[in-house]
């Protein structure tokens, strides 16, 4: 979130499906009186709450998490005094404006509708989610609510995409003729709900680059597996991918991709990479 700007991929419908789309970011508007923010899930959220105590605009209001001991730990670190160990307690206080959620990856979804329709402007760690429904979900309770849905992916704020942004928006790039992603990660030894995960269900940090440098959204994909993970593995999500990769078409272009994303049983160091090939530089 560098300067306080928010990333937001929009979910939009069309007789296709659901496609993501990144939209352009903007500062916060001049608000009248801070933003009162809570952050779910103190793992990766905790890191969060100095970005918040830093920003004009907000106030780190309260945090939640469902053990006691490292409620309290982090709050007593960052000086933080208003706890909740329930998400719904959380959403029901009226003090609370904007949600930023950090909890396990099926949590994502729900916690983000529950919120919205509690009248909470949400902001959600990748993925937003993993079924289409769920998308459309997402959709609908922002709508009716008329509160702001923000996925927070931050490839597209990495120093390498932004290098390649300023390629294109200075002529230097060229014609964009094709995109690769790839996010190849060992995920033995995470929490538990990982354990099994398909990769294509966390494959933000590759596609994001890819639609985003080219403005645009998928138009169809193709997705293919590779390789077995361990039964026990198989067992948690019905999956035995090692791998997956997907070709895309992007709507309205002459432009086509590929990503992929690798989570267990492979013999690969950690990689998140982006390639994009112009008629002058790639």
């Amino acid at each position: 979130m560098p300067g306080g700007g928010w990333v937001r991929l929009i979910w939009r419908s069309s007789q296709r499906g659901f496609h993501q789309r990144p939209a352009v970011p903007h500062p916060f508007p001049i608000m009248s009186r801070k933003l009162n923010i809570a952050i779910v899930g103190l793992g990766f959220g905790s890191e969060f709450i100095p970005i918040y105590q830093r920003q004009p605009h907000a106030e780190m209001y309260a945090i939640c998490q469902r053990s006691q001991d490292k409620l309290d730990a982090v709050g007593n670190a960052f000086g933080v005094e208003k706890r909740y160990t329930s998400f719904e307690d959380l959403i029901r206080d009226p003090l609370v404006d904007a949600v930023h959620i950090n909890s396990p990856i099926h949590l994502h979804a729900p916690q983000a509708i529950a919120a919205l329709r509690a009248g909470k402007h949400v902001a959600c760690t990748v993925p937003a989610c993993t079924t289409v429904e769920e998308a459309r979900e997402i959709v609908k309770a922002a709508r009716e609510s008329g509160k702001k849905y923000m996925m927070m992916e931050t490839v597209v704020w990495s120093r390498e995409y932004l290098y390649v942004r300023e390629l294109r928006d200075t002529g230097r790039l060229g014609r964009i003729q094709f995109v690769r992603g790839s996010h190849l990660q060992n995920m033995d030894g995470w929490p538990g709900y990982w354990e099994g995960l398909p990769p294509m269900h966390y494959a933000t940090h590759c596609v994001s680059p890819c639609l985003g440098i080219v403005n645009g959204e998928a138009e169809f994909v193709s997705c293919l597996g590779s390789g077995r993970i361990s039964e026990s593995g198989i067992a948690k999500y019905g999956s035995p991918f090692s791998f997956e990769t997907a070709q895309f078409k992007v709507r309205s272009q002459d432009v086509a991709g590929e990503v992929t994303r690798y989570l267990f049983d492979a013999a690969r160091q950690y990689q998140e990479s982006f390639d994009c090939y112009g008629s002058k530089t790639s």
